[in-house]
């Protein structure tokens, strides 16, 4: 039997279930650049470059194998630009008997893929992806019969499968997780690491020039681009983080500091939702330095949080919800989103410092998405669907399964709660203490009205106000809705009065 085996741009992973049992003699690997896929969202111009060249690297790895590849390049004349038509094209090329293929991440690529074997009648063999660390199965059993699906719990509960960080079947350090250790701003006598990037090379220039000419006039700074495009540098990349980030990553996982735009962060996501690396390599790697004293317990903690917790997590509700989560919006939420998160030109400082890095690196880290650039698109009430798609856009670790239920669910609380048992709704003084914008802006972070205040703080009030009628019940809004009850009429009207003069300045994109 000859097999033809189409593997996707965020599939690079040689043990990638599609390649399970691959025929050197026999099958043929197809992999294509299509423009579809480029522009269903105008993706940052790094995206496109790191997707495609580390595309190519793979090809030539496969190739050195000895597998035969069939490669469509995203300029070749006869290319349809996407996935459908081109499986059409190649099925004409090859005498294949059957089509392998792994589930895709994102659900409207896996209603085309589902289309393909009454389209092209051909057999069609959809494999699970097993690279993620708990299966669609294995997340509907957890998940039935919950009223409330808590990432914690879920944590918990993979924690105990997989062993890691558990001893006689308790937590090490007897907590779960580390949280008040792990919420430190950065001192000033800390200097944060020089962090390994990756200078082109032949492959990726050639990439970076193709995308320059196709969709230079997409978000984003591409002459910056450092991110690792093979397995090679993707490993080097872990190790790096390993040795001069991971021992300082927990207490500062949540700082921010201006013109630092990578702290002690891992940098890893783009090459693990590639498929560079596996999730599972990459918390064993943090396993091992904190067991040969490398690395505290709270640092490992909360990094493997983010991988066998969080990123396991949210794939597993988008899996679980779609397609109808997207379609929520639970807070009705209706604003055009600015047209400063575009272009960065903003008088808030953490908004710009934010952006103008996601500009030239297509990356910000978890607390800038969620506490600056999230949080401000909460207390303004912008559009769901707008502030997703800007994440899917600027973003290089940005795929719909891990994108939207961050940004839907605990961003924006438009899944009402699915997700967060509360709106990650927060005031100037939660920018203020988490890093040193607010010293640099315009604005007084402790100044709550006037002509000076902080727009954080009275949009976080405002949103109080807008929201009450939907938010007072939730236990965990007691205290803001307290605080707000004793507020002056006088004081209300004020915050109601600026906010609302504030938002309508705003120009929308």
């Amino acid at each position: 039997m000859r097999t033809l085996r189409f593997v996707l741009g965020d599939q690079l992973s040689r043990g990638l279930s599609a390649l399970a049992g691959l025929d050197v003699e026999r099958d043929v690997v197809l992999l294509v650049e299509v423009q579809e896929e480029a522009t269903y969202v105008r993706h940052h111009q790094q995206k496109i470059a790191l997707v495609l060249s580390a595309m190519r690297h793979f090809a030539d790895e496969l190739r050195a194998e000895g597998v035969a590849v069939d490669y469509v390049r995203l300029d070749d004349p006869a290319n349809t630009g996407s996935f459908t038509g081109e499986l059409g094209r190649a099925l004409l090329r090859h005498a294949v008997d059957r089509v392998v293929v792994t589930e895709p991440g994102e659900w409207r690529v896996f209603e085309r893929m589902r289309s393909w074997s009454h389209a092209f009648g051909t057999s069609i063999e959809i494999r699970e992806d097993d690279r993620f660390l708990c299966s669609h199965r294995r997340f509907e059993a957890w998940a039935k019969g919950r009223k409330a699906l808590r990432m914690e719990f879920f944590y918990r509960e993979m924690r105990r499968e997989t062993g890691w960080l558990m001893r006689e079947g308790e937590p090490e350090g007897g907590r779960w997780n580390f949280d008040p250790e792990n919420r430190k701003a950065l001192p000033r006598d800390v200097v944060p690491p020089s962090r390994l990037r990756f200078p082109p090379d032949a492959i990726t220039r050639e990439v970076m020039a193709l995308v320059a000419q196709r969709f230079g006039d997409h978000f984003g700074e591409l002459d910056s681009f450092g991110w690792a495009v093979t397995r090679s540098d993707a490993l080097e990349a872990l190790a790096e983080f390993i040795a001069v980030a991971l021992p300082r990553f927990g207490d500062y996982q949540d700082a921010m500091q201006r013109g630092e735009d990578f702290l002690f962060h891992a940098l890893l996501s783009p090459c693990i939702n590639i498929g560079l690396l596996s999730p599972r390599e990459v918390c064993e790697a943090a396993l091992s330095a904190w067991a040969q004293g490398e690395a505290p317990l709270p640092a490992v903690e909360g990094f493997v949080r983010q991988i066998l917790g969080w990123r396991e997590y949210v794939r597993g509700l988008y899996w679980l919800r779609m397609p109808g989560y997207a379609a929520t919006n639970f807070l009705e939420a209706s604003r055009p989103l600015p047209a400063f998160y575009w272009t960065g030109e903003t008088e808030l400082r953490c908004l710009r410092e934010a952006i103008e890095g996601t500009r030239r690196n297509a990356y910000a880290h978890h607390i800038q998405r969620l506490m600056i650039t999230g949080n401000f698109a909460l207390l303004a009430g912008i559009a769901p669907a707008e502030v997703e798609a800007w994440y899917l856009i600027v973003y290089a670790d940005a795929f719909e399964w891990v994108e939207l239920p961050n940004t839907h669910g605990m961003a924006l609380h438009a899944d009402g709660g699915l997700l967060g048992s509360k709106p990650y709704a927060a005031s100037g003084a939660y920018i203020d203490r988490m890093s040193d914008y607010c010293g640099h802006c315009i604005y007084r972070p402790k100044i709550k009205l006037g002509a000076d205040a902080c727009p954080f703080n009275y949009l976080y009030w405002h949103f109080l106000m807008e929201n009450q009628r939907r938010l007072a019940g939730n236990p965990r809004m007691a205290m803001p809705y307290r605080t707000l009850a004793r507020m002056t009429v006088e004081r209300r009207d004020e915050i109601a009065r600026q906010s609302r003069e504030f938002l309508a300045g705003l120009d929308p994109s």
